[in-house]
This record gives structure tokens, C-alpha cells and sequence, in this order.
């Protein structure tokens, strides 16, 4: 399993107005980009793990940066910029990292699968890898 790398100034997502997007408060410094899951006893964001207890139940993606306390947007549905995809091919799944805050091309301790590498077609004719992802709300990943 291979962690995908991101660059926190890219993430984006493609067609904002298509995505599902919600707000919450961070329980912790939280980095845009990140897979994000709600704290049980606060009901604040921290960053998701697949190899911690409760804390694989990813609920989006954050779009900014936040500090302890502070609002933080996180993306349920939708496509996004920002990933470094150069070694998975269209249609791998992008799973939950056993490294808290992280994606991964294969599943960690926990499979939890959060989307798939899509094309994004450019008017050069040139596709563009991004992630579409589908948060699985609700889903008991324990």
C-alpha cells in the first residue's frame, strides 16, 4: 500500500457546483486535502485513519486548512484536483490510509474505500487524473 501525495494548494474541487460539501469545526489542525472523520464525544473533524478505532469513519475531504477550532469545509461527493495519481491507472480505487490523514492506492487495515481515479477530459484532448470520490456516510467501517 502506497500513500498518494498531495499538494494542499491544488486541492479543488473540479465542479463545485455538482459537489456535495459540508462545514464543521476542527478538533485539531487539520491540512486541506486531508480525509476527515467526526470525533464521537465532540462532534468535531480530525483527520481520518484505517488502522485506528472510530477513527475510520470518514465522513469528506477537507477544502481548507484549519486550527483547532476553527470552521473546516470537507467534500462528501464530487471530483478533485490536487492528488499526485502518476502511478494508478484510470478506475483504481482510492481507499483510506492506515496513516492518519492520508489516501492510500490499496486498503489499510481497515478497507475503507472513499473513491476512484477518473478522467478528466481538457480541451487539448488530454485527460487529466482526479479522484471522484463517494463518501460512504453512514457505512460502520469497524
Amino acid at each position: 500500500m502506497a500513500d498518494i501525495a498531495l499538494t494542499a494548494a491544488q486541492i479543488a474541487p473540479v465542479h463545485p457546483l455538482q459537489a456535495i460539501v459540508y462545514s464543521g469545526i476542527a478538533a485539531s489542525a487539520i491540512t486541506k486535502g486531508q480525509p476527515l472523520y467526526q470525533v464521537v464525544a465532540t462532534g468535531k473533524m480530525a483527520a481520518a485513519d484505517a488502522n485506528a478505532a472510530n477513527l475510520q469513519q470518514v465522513r469528506g475531504i477537507a477544502l481548507n486548512a484549519a486550527s483547532a477550532g476553527d470552521t473546516v469545509d470537507y467534500l462528501q461527493t464530487g471530483h478533485m484536483y490536487g492528488y499526485t495519481l502518476t502511478s494508478q491507472s484510470f478506475d483504481d480505487p482510492i481507499f483510506l490510509s492506515d496513516t492518519a490523514g492520508s489516501l492510500a492506492d490499496a486498503a489499510g487495515t481497515l478497507e475503507v474505500p472513499v473513491g476512484v481515479v477518473v478522467a478528466l477530459p481538457q480541451g487539448d484532448g488530454s485527460l487529466t487524473k482526479v479522484i471522484l470520490f463517494d463518501i460512504r456516510i453512514g457505512a460502520d467501517w469497524a
